[in-house]
């Protein structure tokens, strides 16, 4: 006469999150180091074996809220890295240079650009050697460059020796706050050309100075709409 099998019953098992030991689904401390096993008895045996509890939802996975929050924390970190990256690779401001930025700040405020100062004062972080991005890419031949959207503003050695005052100084940095907003060049460009006269940039007192002339040519070079007024229809349409 065949001899049945009385099939028994399979335990669950339960992985103690303090140690590692894998214990009865009866058991209500581990065997081994005896911390409290109440927390995982509601968990399924695989969740237990291969996964942290502290990674799952009530649904079995990682919530929507918290791969949000994984992610903003990721973005933010190579973000704050990057930054940290681009000032550690440069040098500062001289106590002197900073006092001149300062005094060209003061120059927009005073011409109305409100937004554009208070960028520059409160959110822009001025170097005055280029970081490793900016030797990486490198750049032509320039008064400044910044790198959005980190808002790390290079001042140049010429920014400092080439503009004969501040108002020039000023125009640079307008352009240089159009790219802290995320403008491009062309943007930036049109922008400072289209206000020169509210900062008092004028080619009848500024004509023959190398920031003047070379801003000129790049404007006219990236918008030549702009040089097309006048009998000669060869003339500057903002003067």
């Amino acid at each position: 006469m065949p001899i049945s099998r009385i099939k028994e019953p399979s335990l669950n098992r339960i992985k103690c999150t303090a140690c590692g030991l894998v214990n009865f689904s009866t058991s209500e401390v581990c065997r081994r180091c005896e911390a409290p096993l109440a927390d995982e008895a509601s968990m399924s045996p695989a969740l237990q074996s291969d996964v942290p509890p502290e990674l799952h939802s009530s649904e079995g996975g990682r919530s929507f809220g918290r791969w949000l929050v994984w992610i903003a924390s990721v973005t933010i970190t190579i973000l704050a890295s990057a930054y940290a990256s681009l000032i550690l690779t440069s040098e500062g401001l001289t106590s002197d240079e900073r006092q001149t930025v300062k005094n060209a700040i003061v120059v927009l405020e005073r011409a109305g650009f409100t937004s554009d100062a208070s960028a520059l004062s409160r959110l822009a972080t001025f170097r005055r050697t280029d970081n490793w991005w900016n030797r990486y890419v490198g750049h032509q031949t320039a008064f400044a460059a910044t790198n959005y959207p980190f808002a790390v503003v290079t001042l140049y050695p010429a920014f400092f020796r080439f503009p004969v005052d501040d108002i020039e100084r000023a125009s640079i940095l307008l352009h240089e706050a159009s790219h802290l907003f995320g403008g491009r060049e062309e943007e930036a460009l049109q922008r400072v050309w289209e206000s020169k006269q509210r900062l008092g940039w004028t080619e009848a007192r500024y004509s023959g100075t190398r920031v003047w002339k070379n801003t000129r040519e790049w404007t006219k070079g990236a918008i030549p709409a702009f040089f097309s007024c006048g009998p000669d229809n060869q003339s500057d349409c903002f003067e």
